[in-house]
């Protein structure tokens, strides 16, 4: 197995972690698909020998490039049309419960309270 399909296996494993990162950053999982996706861009051209927690790295990096999402939404001044809400997580029913998916899963069931009373 070469180095390069090593990290992708690594990188793989982690996705949906890094990915929940980014959306609770910055509440809109197309932007947190960006934030995924240019990690494995940094990973892939990085020395990955020299990474002792990759699971630490990629998190920090993720964290890293949804903070600076966030800087460039402020210094562009962009604003919505209308409330802002995050994106709600639809998932499969059989996907299993761990931590993360109650995390996710509450936080859709707090949007959808607040569409709700926004409504009423």
């Amino acid at each position: 197995m070469s180095e390069q399909d090593w990290l992708a296996e690594q990188f793989e494993r982690n996705r949906s972690r890094l990915r929940a990162v980014a959306y609770r950053m910055l509440g809109s999982l197309s932007e947190a698909d960006d934030a995924v996706q240019e990690s494995w861009l940094r990973l892939s051209r990085s020395d990955a020998q020299g990474i002792e927690n990759l699971a630490g790295w990629l998190t920090t990096v993720v964290a890293r490039v949804s903070l600076n999402m966030l800087r460039s939404r402020k210094s562009r001044r962009e604003e919505s049309l209308g409330m802002r809400l995050p994106d709600p997580i639809i998932d499969r029913v059989d996907a299993g419960v761990d931590p993360e998916h109650a995390a996710l899963l509450s936080d859709s069931l707090g949007l959808a309270l607040l569409v709700v009373l926004e409504t009423l």
